[in-house]
């Protein structure tokens, strides 16, 4: 068994590199993350300069470009986790140094079980027909959630997913604002609707909303970077996507 000692994460999102490092911190306590890289050129020049981890988690769409131009810039000798919240490149993945590929949100078990399975097999006995198999079966898409059962007045009210236009939080209360105008309140916080709902329909915009692809109006270039929506029948009208955010949100409307 090859034991995993440090281990490198590359993904722009802050939010995804904080639930990568609380899932490691479980799984396996005495690992050491080297660092959390959020570019390409980062990535780029952390490799050129330092030795190489046992192992690399690592995002393909970064906020400058995709995870294979490091490949192709950079020695990496390194075996990856590939994570991604679209499937289009498992085949890709793995050609270049691929364990597996985990579709986002990343879920803690299939975590653990692509550690485990990369631990359980040392560099010189990759069996590379698992390996192929078990990314065709990544490739499969989520479940995600369809629908909410809602209390309302005596009993409950049943709501589709795609019948939200955002969802968004609001002095401690989370709430569903749908398409035809109604607004419910939730149980959910977003941070688990984050992970729950189809990452190809919503994104998590900023900390107070996540939104439906089908309720953008307009998009607008904002200071410092920033993108401002116009969100069918929001009242708020600074919904505002971070700079960081904002080649990621681009390239979402764009997918």
């Amino acid at each position: 068994m090859k034991a995993i000692k440090k281990i490198l994460i590359i993904e722009d999102e802050e939010a995804n590199a904080d639930r990568l490092q609380r899932f490691l911190l479980k799984i396996r306590p005495a690992m050491e993350v080297l660092d959390v890289l959020d570019s390409v050129k980062k990535s780029i020049a952390w490799l050129s300069e330092n030795e190489s981890p046992d192992l690399i988690i690592m995002d393909i769409r970064l906020a400058d470009g995709l995870c294979f131009e490091i490949f192709q810039q950079a020695d990496v000798k390194s075996p990856v986790i590939f994570t991604t919240a679209y499937d289009e490149y498992a085949i890709k993945a793995f050609k270049y140094n691929s364990i597996d590929y985990l579709l986002k949100p990343v879920d803690k078990d299939e975590l653990e079980a692509a550690i485990n399975k990369f631990e359980q097999l040392s560099t010189q006995s990759f069996d590379q027909q698992l390996l192929i198999e078990h990314l065709l079966t990544a490739m499969q898409p989520k479940a995600f959630r369809t629908r909410f059962l809602i209390p309302y007045r005596d009993g409950y009210q049943r709501i589709n997913a795609g019948d939200v236009a955002f969802f968004y939080s609001q002095v401690g209360i989370n709430y569903a604002h749908l398409f035809n105008g109604e607004t419910v309140i939730i149980p959910q916080t977003l941070e688990t609707l984050e992970q729950q709902l189809d990452p190809a329909v919503f994104f998590r915009a900023n900390r107070q909303y996540i939104v439906h692809i089908n309720s953008i109006e307009k998009v607008h270039n904002y200071f410092n970077s920033k993108l401002k929506l116009e969100i069918k029948n929001c009242t708020d009208p600074d919904v505002i996507v971070s700079r960081t955010k904002a080649p990621l949100f681009k390239a979402w409307l764009d997918y």
